[in-house]
């Protein structure tokens, strides 16, 4: 497990990132903007870019998300998908969660209201 402090414009973007069964899970605590989400974009990086990505990101913790982090996210989900993975999002309330709404994210990649649920194995249909 690592974790990565990035200075932002308006506060600092923590990055956790654990790697166990074949699963990357990101946790993130703090702010995504155009000075943090390099922390983000790193973290997502894969070691092997044709092994199949299954990533978590929980953003529970994240209390200001701009477009950086919006982009960033798609290039994420485009990366997965790419390998024949998968990416979940761990989106509890808030302006994220609004923020993810109207740009439509919510009806691409899966939302999830806990880390545990992003991690149970996806159910037909899914």
């Amino acid at each position: 497990m690592a974790e990565k402090r990035e200075a932002a414009g308006h506060g600092e973007l923590s990055v956790v990132r654990t790697d166990a069964d074949g699963i990357t899970v990101l946790g993130l605590d703090g702010e995504i903007d155009h000075q943090s989400v390099s922390g983000l974009t790193r973290a997502l990086a894969p070691a092997d870019a044709s092994v199949e990505r299954r990533v978590v990101i929980d953003l529970s913790r994240v209390t200001f998300m701009d477009s950086s982090g919006v982009n960033a996210l798609i290039a994420a989900f485009q990366a997965a998908r790419a390998t024949g993975g998968w990416l979940r999002l761990v989106v509890v309330r808030g302006a994220v969660l609004r923020t993810l709404q109207l740009v439509g994210l919510d009806t691409v990649i899966p939302f999830h209201s806990t880390l545990e649920d992003a991690l149970a194995p996806a159910q037909p249909g899914q």
